[in-house]
This record gives structure tokens, sequence and C-alpha cells, in this order.
């Protein structure tokens, strides 16, 4: 694992609690989400009265959904709405967009998901490399740890109960809800500190994508970006570590692999 220490200033306390981003961050299983959301969204905005060139709308798309990228599910159909509407046509409801876009994906997905649970595929062959180690250290050590997704809740269950680590997280598994403004991954962060009666220094977050970081950054946690290849497992996704720089991240990983340092940086007594 290479560490890329990104402030300096960091400041790291008395660790207790852990959050989890979900998909990139530990998981693969849906990996190339992007292919099948950004596609659908396009196809959407071309039956609009008013609409850009099929290249000029991907290139749009993939923009506002990589803005978006760790937040709900369910604010990038509001995002389709809203550009449907800006087109002159009639938009669906969002949460009718989103259960298109999970039928869709599901269609890419299953066989991976079957044959987790089937015994077919080894789990660590859909996390990022070290993944599945490194959570057991920690648990080891008796950190908390919490699990937050824009996934849909059903479904990071699911997948996190199919690749084994749903042990390491317990009830503290939180996935995104229809009743989206009821849940997020700021909320979640302010239930752990809440719950434990502890101060946002005994928080490390671990995340590939802008929200997570940011909330953790808010609250004066440590922010972890894992700027992970979803595709090879391991090694530096470039795009991904300018973003997680961006959102504030102290510490830039591309996986788990060789954990030793970050372990000595984290738990340093």
């Amino acid at each position: 694992m290479q560490i890329e220490i990104v402030n300096p200033g960091f400041h790291i306390g008395n660790i207790h609690s852990a959050l989890f981003d979900f998909d990139g961050t530990i998981s693969v299983i849906r990996q190339g989400w992007q292919d099948v959301m950004v596609p659908m969204m396009v196809e959407e905005l071309l039956r609009t009265p008013n609409h850009e060139s099929e290249e000029e709308l991907r290139s749009y798309v993939r923009e506002y959904v990589d803005l978006l990228t760790g937040k709900d599910t369910i604010y990038q159909m509001i995002r389709l709405a809203e550009e449907v509407r800006a087109r002159g046509g009639e938009p669906s409801n969002p949460l009718d967009y989103k259960r298109e876009y999970h039928a869709r994906l599901w269609k890419r997905i299953e066989s991976r998901v079957m044959g987790l649970k089937s015994g077919k595929i080894n789990p660590r062959d859909m996390v990022i490399e070290g993944a599945i180690d490194f959570l057991a250290e920690l648990h080891r050590r008796g950190v908390v740890m919490y699990l937050a997704s824009g996934t849909d809740h059903d479904y990071v269950v699911d997948e996190a109960r199919a690749l084994g680590i749903d042990v390491f997280f317990g009830d503290r598994i939180f996935g995104a809800l229809d009743n989206y403004w009821e849940r997020s991954k700021a909320t979640v962060i302010k239930h752990i500190l809440r719950s434990r009666n502890l101060g946002g220094e005994s928080l490390v977050t671990f995340g590939d994508g802008f929200v997570e970081i940011e909330n953790c950054k808010q609250v004066g946690g440590l922010a972890v970006g894992v700027a992970s290849d979803e595709v090879k497992r391991c090694g530096i996704n470039a795009w991904k570590r300018e973003r997680l720089i961006r959102a504030g991240a102290d510490l830039i990983i591309p996986d788990y692999t060789d954990p030793e340092p970050l372990l000595e940086m984290l738990f340093p007594n």
C-alpha cells in the first residue's frame, strides 16, 4: 500500500470508529455502474424536444453523474428529471427512473451476486485488494465499524452478506432509503458520534467519493481517500485521486495491500 500524505498537518485522535463507503471503497460488485446509468439517461434526454447531440449529452451527463457520485442514487435521478424538463420534456418520477436503473444494473451484476452466494466466486475477487483482511484487523483491534452507501439499503445489506463482510458491521449498515431526506452519510456520521458520545477526532472515514470525505472533514475526522482502480482492484485511479484531494482527503491510498504502515499511522500507541 502506497500512502500519499495530502495534508501534512492531519491529526489522529484515539480512533474508536471507522466509517466505510461500500461501492468502489470495498466492493467491486457494481463495477461499471456508470456504463449503465449514463446511457439510460442519454436515452431519456434524446426523447426531449430540445436535446443536444448524443455525443454532447453523453459528456454532459457523465459530468453530473460523477459530481453526484457518493450521494444516494435518487439525487442523480432527480437531476435527470430536471434535465428532461429543461429540454421541454415531461419527466417521470425520479423513483421510477431509479427503479429502471436498478433493473438494468441487475442484468449486469446478477451473475456476480449469484456467483458469490453459490460459492462459485471467491469474495476476495469481488473486493478491492486487501479489503477483507484490513476489515478483520480493525475488528480485531476493537474498532467499531460502520458501512454507509448511496446504494439502496436492501442491496447493500444483501451484497455485504454475499461478500461475507457483514460480520464486521453487524446492524451498522446504512444504505439509501426511498425517503432519502431522512438518511445521508452526514446523518450517519452524526449518529456515530452522538450514539457513542465521541468527538470527530475519534473517527476515520474510508471512501472513494467526494461526499463521505467532505462529511468526515466537517466534523474533524480523519479522511482516507481510496483512489481505487475498480477493474484491476489494486493500484491508483488518477481521476479519483484528484477528486478526493479536492474533497479534502488527508491521506490517499490505492487499496489495502501491505496495510501495516497505515495501521501504524492510525494506531501510533
